[in-house]
Order: structure tokens, then sequence, then C-alpha cells
């Protein structure tokens, strides 16, 4: 009886946490998904004027789908340059939700980037969920890529690629 106990466990272990089959050396695990970038319901708090463009601060919101599903509050600064052609991203912003299956994560980050072609819309970014907040211990590092879709209602579709590694505490 007992050995059925353990087995049982350490199936309903290995499917609650996918990342705990990761490489125990390098702890990091591959990530992938998608996301939309909410602008139709982002909040414009202020707008000044520049001698190319304008500066923006808003809160704004990306829902996730993929292995981090959730949703990303992001309060950008973001730099419009009309001259160069170009929008820059920068900020903070705080991601809830799970990460390969995980108990729900709250993560931080106030590194990221994100530039984008004014003309296209094409969207790169490079994203560091490094802050632990709340939930399991996780670090996540992720780039972002947009090629200029949008949903019907004007929110830009992106798609991320990374890596995320659990400490094992939480």
């Amino acid at each position: 009886m007992k050995s059925r106990l353990t087995v049982s466990l350490s199936a309903i272990a290995t499917s609650v946490c996918l990342a705990c089959q990761a490489d125990p050396e390098s702890k990091w695990v591959t990530v992938s998904g998608s996301g939309t970038h909410l602008f139709s319901s982002a909040i414009v708090h202020s707008k000044m004027n520049t001698e190319v463009g304008y500066v923006q601060r808003s809160t704004e919101t990306v829902e996730l789908d993929g292995d981090l599903q959730g949703r990303v509050l992001y309060h950008p600064l973001s730099t419009f340059d009309f001259q160069a052609g170009t929008l820059t991203n920068t900020g903070n912003q705080v991601f809830s939700g799970t990460i390969l299956g995980s108990e729900p994560v709250l993560l931080h980050d106030e590194r990221y980037r994100f530039d984008v072609d004014l003309a296209t819309g094409t969207t790169v970014g490079k994203v560091f969920l490094t802050e632990h907040i709340a939930g399991p211990k996780v670090q996540c590092e992720l780039t972002i890529e947009g090629t200029g879709a949008q949903t019907p209602a004007g929110d830009a579709v992106i798609a991320y690629t990374g890596r995320c590694r659990f400490s094992g505490e939480g």
C-alpha cells in the first residue's frame, strides 16, 4: 500500500509542475507562447510633447497563453520618435499567473525594453521577470516578438520564447 501511495504522489507532483523535470544542473526550462497586448483598454495618465514626438505614461495589460498563463500589468514610459519612426517602452510590469503548470506566482520586472517600428508595428523586446513577489520562487527571461498583427479590436498579437528557472523554494 505504501509503495502505491508513493508512486501516486510522485505522479501528481510531476503533473502539477512540469518544470520539476528541468535539467537539475541548469534548472532552466525553455518556455514559449503567445499573447495579446490590450491597447484597447489602456489608460493614458500623461503625455508630454518632445521635439520629435512625445513621451507617454500609461497603464496597460497583456494576456499571456502557453507555458506562461496569466496577465501582465504594465506601466510603460513610452517614447515616440516620429522622425526615427520608433517607439521605445521601458518601466515596470508585474506578471500574475502560472508557469508550466505551477501554483500562481507574482513576478516583477523593471528592466524590460520593447522597441517598435511605427511603420510596420514590428516589435522586439526583452523581459526579465526575476523579482519574486509571491508564489513559487521562479525567474523568467523572455524575448518578445510581434509582426504588427492585430486583433479586430486593434490589440497587438505577440509571441514569446525564453527560459524559466524554479529555485525549489516557495
